[in-house]
This record gives structure tokens, sequence and C-alpha cells, in this order.
């Protein structure tokens, strides 16, 4: 299938192959001198930050995007800190995509004094969850992937994220597969996630504003291989357009089952089928796949580019879009943290003046974002963007405007 973009396509591959190993320590792949407990060998004042995302199951390969993009921006600062008196290091928890789990992490991370932020989750779900533990134990949350709305707008003051929420990706989506796509008739599937059904919920809208039609709405279940039966009712319906909400393990394998039932219409989802590992699952079936992102490509700058292969040099590791957003996370925070220092008059701060601090970020310019935080932690700069799958790579389309 070839799809007529409006705009041209400006060629950036996202795949790399992946390497063995991490800039951390092989007992917790984390920081460097950290042990599982999240102590450390130094001699200087402990300051651990925590990350929380899926290190196993299927979505594990983003969530390893997010805690080496974290660990490798941390790595760079430990001298940093180190001369101000501190032995900084990160303190990795795997969430496996499971609220309960995050929830679990999350308690145990508010018991350790040491630990005085978080950077994550991936799953929007597990960051609701785990939310209500942070906001008890003031320990700030700086995400670099949750798009749900409910996330800020629960009043909590501890969490914040430096994405677009889905009421400004959802939209966006719509109207570029409207106005660019010319999509008419869609058929919209979530995998009944808080990130899908939000997602979804948000694209659902904006097509009845706009006048497209919509021929179906459907929920999947996580986890399953088998979606001939959702599949079945979209071919009956005849749409131009299938719209996905949700991660690419199951975005993957509905692809791949649509194309073998001869489905020639568009194929398009959110952030969520941002991996290198959807073109494994869906193989040739992932051509032409369109997704929005609220992750950019750090790619098309030169410096962009000399920070990728650096990354790449320094990590061993795959470029995926969420590894520099973990790194602008943790570049933040850290930020923060160091701010929180000099107001305390260079001892280690309480979790209260961290949080104070990273809450007053505004202009904040990291690697590829910048960052002001209204109220509510939101970014008020925050982008949403357009990309394709070509054959074995992502290819970046462009910023939605």
């Amino acid at each position: 299938m070839n799809i007529r973009w409006k705009f041209g396509v400006l060629s950036s591959a996202f795949v790399v192959a992946a390497a063995i190993g991490g800039c951390g320590s092989p007992a917790t792949q984390g920081g460097a001198s950290t042990s599982a407990e999240g102590t450390t060998s130094g001699a200087g004042d402990k300051i651990l930050i925590a990350t929380q995302s899926p290190l196993s199951g299927a979505s594990s390969s983003l969530g390893d995007a997010i805690k080496s993009g974290a660990e490798y921006a941390l790595h760079l600062k430990k001298e940093e800190f180190k001369k101000l008196g501190f032995d900084l290091d990160l303190y990795p928890q795997d969430d496996q995509a499971d609220p309960k789990i995050g929830v679990s992490n999350a308690e145990m991370l508010i018991s350790n004094p040491d630990v005085l932020g978080v950077i994550g989750h991936l799953n929007s779900g597990v960051a609701i969850a785990a939310s209500v533990k942070y906001e008890e134990g003031r320990l700030v949350m700086v995400s670099p992937a949750n798009t749900a709305v409910k996330l800020t707008e629960e009043g909590k003051q501890t969490v914040h994220r430096i994405v677009a929420r889905d009421d400004a990706q959802g939209p966006k989506a719509a109207i570029y597969a409207k106005k660019a796509l010319g999509v008419k008739r869609v058929f919209i599937i979530h995998d009944k996630t808080a990130y899908g059904q939000g997602l979804t919920g948000e694209v659902k809208a904006q097509f009845e504003k706009d006048g497209v039609e919509i021929v179906g709405y459907e929920g999947i279940t996580v986890g399953e291989k088998d979606y001939n039966a959702v599949v079945n009712q979209v071919m009956a319906k005849t749409p131009d357009m299938i719209y996905f909400g949700g991660h690419y393990p199951e975005g993957g394998i509905l692809v791949k089952q649509a194309r073998q039932k001869n489905f020639t219409g568009i194929f398009m989802g959110g952030d969520g089928l941002d991996s290198s590992d959807m073109v494994k699952i869906a193989g040739p079936a992932a051509q032409d796949v369109v997704f929005t992102s609220i992750s950019g490509d750090v790619t098309q700058s030169e410096e962009g580019k000399k920070w990728a292969e650096e990354y790449k040099k320094s990590t061993n590791k795959p470029l995926e879009t969420l590894s520099v957003y973990g790194y602008d996370s943790m570049n933040l925070l850290l930020d923060g943290l160091k701010n929180a220092i000099a107001e305390n008059g260079g001892k280690k701060p309480t979790r209260e003046q961290v949080l104070g601090a990273v809450h007053k970020t505004k202009d904040f310019t990291g690697q590829f974002t910048k960052v002001t935080f209204d109220e509510k932690g939101d970014n008020q700069s925050a982008d949403v963007f357009v990309f394709t799958y070509d054959k074995d790579k992502s290819v970046y389309v462009g910023k939605i405007e």
C-alpha cells in the first residue's frame, strides 16, 4: 500500500542493530555503583533517582529505552554531583506494565529516604495508580511518555510530564487523517487500557466533529494472539482506515492479521506503535503504518545526530524515540535537584524541596524538548509528530501544527 503524503517525507532511520550491554553495572543494568537494594559504594551523601518502566514482558523495548536514556543522562552528571558531595545513582524498577506492580514498587521507593525522584512510567494506567503513592511520599515524578489526561487532572502536585496529552495528540491525529490522508470512513479499535481508551476517545470525538464516519468502535484484550474476530468486523464494514489505540505488541498482530484478510486501507495509531519491535512483530505488514507520536526525531539536526551516535556508542542500545525523552526527563529532574541543593545551602535537600524546584521548571531546554510546567504539571511546549514505517524502519514525516 502506498500513501500519498501531502507534505515531504524526511527520512530518518530509528532502528539500529541492538548490542549487548549498557553504561551501568551488570548487577543492576542501572547506575554504575548501585546495588539491587539501591546502596552505593561511594563516600559521599547518597541520592537515588528511580526509573519505573517495563523492563520485561511485551513492552520492554520501550520501557528499556526510557531507562537507558535516563541512565545515560545520569551517568554524564555523576561527576558534577560528586563535586557537590553527593553519590548520585540510578535505581531502576521493572513495573512490568502492571498497575499493581507499579504501586508496589512506588511503595518501596517512598520508603527509601535516599530516593528523591522518579522517571516514569511508560503506561498511563500504571502511572495513574502509582502516582497515588508518590503523592503520599511527596516524591516527584517526571514522565517521558504518559499521555492520559487523567494523570494531571486529579490535582496531584507530584506528577509532571514533558510530553503532550491525549487531548492534544488525539485531535491532531484525527485532523491529520482527514486532511492529509483523505480518510472518510474509520473503524476504531482500542486495547481497553487507560492509554488506549483515552487516546481513541479523543480521536473519536474529533472525527465526529469533522464529519468522518465511524463505522465501528471495539476493544481487544492485551496479550492475545488472535484478533481475527474484530478483523472480520472491520472487513464487513469496509472502512478506509483502522485507527488503533494501544501498543505495538497488539498493533503488530492486528495489522498483520488485517493484511492477511486483504485489508488495503490505512492502519494508523498513536505513540504506542512507536517501537523498533513493531516491524519484528508485523513483518511486511508494518509497511506504511502511520503513527502520531509525542516524541520527535532527534536526528533531524546535526547536533541531534551527534548526540544519537554518542548515545548508541556509550550504551550499546538501539535508539528509540523514547530514549531521548528519558534522557531529557532525567536532565530536567537533575536540574531541579541541583537547584534544590543550592537553595538548601549545599546540603542534601528534602523531597519537598526537590518537588518544588522541579515544579518551577520554566524554559528548560533539553536535547530535544523544551519544557515549562503549568500548575498541573503539564508541559506548555509539548508537540505532536507524525511517522510512518518504511521497510524495516520508522520514517519521520513532520510536526503537526
